[in-house]
């Protein structure tokens, strides 16, 4: 392909992808572009969890995930966590990421871990907390798990109001969360009916965004296609 000269042009074109899935983050209608929509690019992953952690998920009821990816979070955001599952009677898996989440004690119903392979572990967990990336967002709808979003910035307001929107969990309020609040979140989201509906959504979630796009490359026409 020939190379880009003029960086703006190419992307802001009459004719844009968007590499975001169709359900969960749909072009706004009425579309005044011709806009095709490939759907996420996803690299699938094949790592497989820690003994540790498959050991943690084994000893009981699948517990609620807790991360941040690599955003920051408000102060004693880790205790709000742990004490909102824990009145809940759930279990916990912080992951610690930029935020450096820990663990307020060494109870056996909380666990900290580190890089994971979110696509697995997201199918074996009750309830994903995290901050709305769009890339987290997307993981943990195809895996078919409620979510409760706690928005910082940007793009992640628009995918809290996405899961709120689409039923499949909950946008915490744009507040720093409390034990209170959170745990009502939670409650929510551990609903039988939210889970079902995360189930239908993560049904018609697209699998295939990288090679749409791969094919899209290779047979369309390159001089009417960007």
């Amino acid at each position: 392909m020939p190379s880009v000269t003029d960086v703006r042009s190419h992307i802001f074109a009459d004719k844009p992808w968007l590499a975001a899935d169709p359900t969960l983050a749909p072009w706004p209608e009425p579309a005044d572009l011709d806009v095709v929509q490939t759907g996420a690019s996803v690299l699938m992953d094949q790592r497989r969890l820690s003994p540790e952690l498959q050991s943690f998920l084994e000893a009981g009821v699948p517990p609620i995930y807790f991360g941040f990816g690599s955003m920051r979070a408000p102060q004693d955001l880790s205790k709000t966590m742990i004490q909102a599952a824990r009145a809940l009677g759930r279990r916990a898996i912080i992951s610690s990421g930029w935020a450096n989440l820990t663990l307020l004690d060494n109870q056996p119903d909380c666990m900290s871990i580190g890089e994971v392979n979110q696509q697995a572990l997201f199918k074996r967990v009750a309830v994903v907390v995290h901050h709305g990336g769009a890339g987290t967002t997307t993981t943990a709808a195809r895996a078919g798990v409620p979510q409760v979003v706690l928005p910082q910035m940007y793009d992640q307001h628009y995918f809290a109001q996405q899961i709120h929107h689409l039923r499949i969990g909950i946008a915490h309020p744009s507040v720093v969360p409390t034990t209170d609040s959170l745990a009502a979140a939670l409650s929510h989201a551990l609903r039988p009916h939210v889970a079902a509906r995360a189930q239908i959504i993560a049904d018609a979630v697209r699998t295939d965004g990288a090679k749409a796009a791969a094919q899209r490359l290779m047979t369309a026409d390159s001089q009417s296609s960007f």
